[in-house]
């Protein structure tokens, strides 16, 4: 069963039976540039918005949780900006944990022309951390930092990086 969410231009996440074709939060509409497609989610994973005319945009890392509501579970890091927050709408949602924001409490960045991650503190009154020191602007990540969202413990694993990215992997930089 296909979902009604979707990806503005900007890169917010929204209900289009609920708002239409206008964004919520920032009025954008549903621009197609060139190949991008709006692929809507299946069930049990998030729209994404891709280059890729399958609609298939990789995974370039991962957020594990080690402690919490989710522990055990796994979240897929794509590359830009992913959105945290505990609603569903968001690309990193950890549901059940109240004292994360509902919507953009952090996000997670990967930039694949410098192959490096971020930790973006967010919107919210809430904070986070990296490796227990608290994120007030955006930091890099390294393999295997622990994130503190909430109650929320989770190990940063990343895929792509010096060694490998799905779009320069055979050029040196």
């Amino acid at each position: 069963m296909p979902s009604d969410l979707v990806r503005c231009s900007n890169g917010h996440m929204y209900n289009t039976k609920r708002y239409g074709n206008k964004c919520p939060f920032c009025d954008a509409g549903l621009e197609k540039s060139g190949n991008k497609v709006m692929r809507p989610a299946m069930d049990g994973e998030k729209t994404q918005t891709t280059d890729d005319p399958l609609g298939i945009e990789p995974v370039v890392g991962w957020l594990v949780c080690i402690d919490g509501e989710q522990k055990g579970k796994d979240y897929k890091i794509r590359k830009g900006r992913n959105f945290v927050g505990r609603s569903d709408d968001m690309d990193i949602a950890i549901i059940g944990d109240v004292s994360i924001s509902r919507r953009n409490h952090a996000s997670i960045s990967y930039d694949p022309k410098q192959r490096v991650f971020y930790l973006i503190p967010g919107e919210g009154a809430g904070m986070v951390y990296r490796n227990n020191e608290v994120a007030f602007v955006p930091v890099e990540l390294s393999p295997y930092d622990l994130i503190e969202i909430g109650k929320c413990k989770l190990i940063f694993i990343p895929l792509c990086g010096v060694h490998f990215d799905w779009e320069n992997d055979d050029k040196e930089e």
